[in-house]
């Protein structure tokens, strides 16, 4: 087991804003704080294990695998229809929240890139351990995923 030279508190401190942000992209503003919620629990638990070489990436990893556990869940349960549910008010630009419907709509893979790559500010090399792939892989899917993302916005544009 790794030493850790700081305490939990303060690595969760330090890696609250980037695997938010990863999870907003990966489950929609309403529901990333339940499951930032789960990944820091399912971290805390962890953190002794972790060998320290690249932590965000490791609790993003972490993240990923409970986004992927919240969709599954999502498409066992029965979604009630009569009522329409509140919407939490953001405050954030316009173009935020489009920008980040659209990356709902791309593929699995090109999704989890696009979002650490640009809500996490992730290193290639660190999206690359999160995601289990070498490093030219996480570059192709982040370019495969911001071209989608482009003709996306050319398609909507012309009609």
């Amino acid at each position: 087991m790794a030493a850790h030279p700081q305490p939990f508190q303060t690595f969760l401190d330090e890696q609250r804003r980037p695997v938010l942000s990863f999870l907003r992209a990966m489950v929609g503003p309403q529901e990333a704080d339940d499951v930032f919620q789960e990944t820091f629990l399912a971290a805390m638990r962890a953190y002794a294990k972790m060998d320290g070489r690249h932590p965000r990436a490791w609790v993003l990893t972490i993240a990923r695998r409970k986004a992927i556990d919240h969709h599954r869940a999502r498409t066992r349960r029965p979604e009630p229809r009569a009522e329409v549910p509140e919407v939490a008010v953001v405050d954030r630009g316009p173009e935020d929240g489009e920008i980040w419907s659209a990356v709902a709509e791309l593929s699995d893979a090109q999704r989890e890139a696009v979002a650490l790559r640009f809500g996490a500010d992730l290193p290639y090399r660190e999206i690359a351990a999160a995601l289990g792939c070498s490093e030219d892989a996480a570059r192709r899917r982040v370019y495969d995923g911001l071209d989608r993302l482009r003709q996306m916005i050319d398609e909507e544009d012309h009609s």
